[in-house]
Order: C-alpha cells, then structure tokens, then sequence
C-alpha cells in the first residue's frame, strides 16, 4: 500500500471519527434538552400571585399646574405558589399610572430569588417629581379628588426566570396591574375645591389581589 492511500484512509478514519463525536455531542444535548422539557411540563409552573398592601401619601400631590410634586410609598406583596419551581425576579420596574398615564418615576427593585410558596414584600418609595402629564389629566385628577374618589393603578414590569433544580430557565416578560383606590370617606366639601385642591386627605381603601401576566 502507498503512502498516499494510507494518508486518504487516515484521512477518512478522523472524519468518521470527528463525525461520530460530532453526533454523540447532539444526541446528548437533544437528550437533556427533552429531558429538561419533560420536567418542566410536569411541573407546569404556576406564575406569581401580587397583592397591593398598602399605598401612602409622604407628600401631598398638588393639583394646582399639569405637572406633579409627590411622593408616595407602596407595599407589594409576592406569593410563589409552587411546590418544585423557585422564581428569579431579574428586573422589576414598579410604577404608579392614572387613567393610563404614569405619575411616578419607575423604581427599580434589586433582583431578588423566590423559593417554593415564599412571601416577599417589598415597599417603595415612588417620586412623580419633574414627571410631566397632560393638562387633561390633571384636570381629570382634580375632579376625582374634589368627588372624594380616586383610582390609581399600580404596575410592575420585569422578566423573571423559573428554576427546578439546578435547571434555570429563560427570561420571560412580567406585568402586574394593582387597582388602588383613594377615598375621602367624607364629604367632597372638606377639599376647599379649586386649584388648592390635593389628595393629602384621600386614604388607601383596602388591600387588593393584582391580575399578572407572564
């Protein structure tokens, strides 16, 4: 045999071999992706419950020009309802909106993890400082508080990831949505009406469950 048809029949063993690690490299990575896919259709892992607690008023809102000046603190509860899932919370933006508009700066939230039917509360401070809105809607907050009614909505955006095991998953999208009611629970008159009009009087009705979306 020639030297050259030893080189071709080297040359074609190493590609079969190169070929057969190749595909035993595939096989494995097929395997634990079914494998991961199996446990997680098995354990269907429920998303997150939220409950709004509380909202407090730290500085009046003065409804006197179309822009806001006030500060307020939120108490957000999170329940993980699954027994084999824990929940990374990547990124959570929370935010307070009126008529869709938002009032308040997003305040970033320090990514936290959530083990097997934990609580974590977390509690805010939201600023509406130099956040501008339209004249519309400052006019349409005024008249809520001078009726001694105001629905604001308190909303979360973030990604959060489900881990089972050591198995951690993708990032997927999160949107919480909290109604939260402020009531006077007594006549509209005690409000002086007019540009001096605030919400310093109005109160946090009652807890609330949020509608999640992940």
């Amino acid at each position: 045999m020639s030297k050259e048809e030893k080189h071709h029949r080297h040359e074609h063993r190493l590609r079969r071999c190169c070929g057969c690690m190749a595909s035993c490299l595939l096989a494995l990575v097929l395997i634990v992706a079914l494998v991961a896919l199996i446990v997680y259709l098995a354990l269907r892992p429920s998303k997150p419950s939220f409950y709004l607690q509380d909202l407090q008023l730290r500085r009046p809102i003065t409804l006197g020009d179309p822009s806001l000046s006030a500060s307020a603190q939120v108490t957000l509860a999170s329940r993980n309802p699954n027994d084999h899932v824990g929940i990374f919370y990547r990124r959570l933006d929370v935010f307070v909106t009126y008529r869709d508009e938002p009032v308040t700066v997003p305040v970033s939230l320090p990514p936290q993890y959530q083990g097997h039917r934990d609580v974590t509360v977390w509690s805010p401070v939201l600023s509406a400082q130099s956040v501008p809105v339209a004249a519309y809607v400052a006019d349409a907050m005024k008249q809520d508080v001078a009726a001694g009614f105001v629905s604001l909505q308190v909303k979360v955006d973030g990604r959060v990831k489900w881990k089972v095991g050591s198995w951690v998953s993708g990032s997927y999208h999160l949107f919480v949505s909290c109604p939260a009611v402020l009531s006077a629970g007594f006549p509209s008159s005690a409000f002086g009406g007019g540009n001096n009009a605030t919400l310093s009087s109005l109160k946090f009705a009652q807890p609330t469950g949020c509608s999640v979306e992940v």
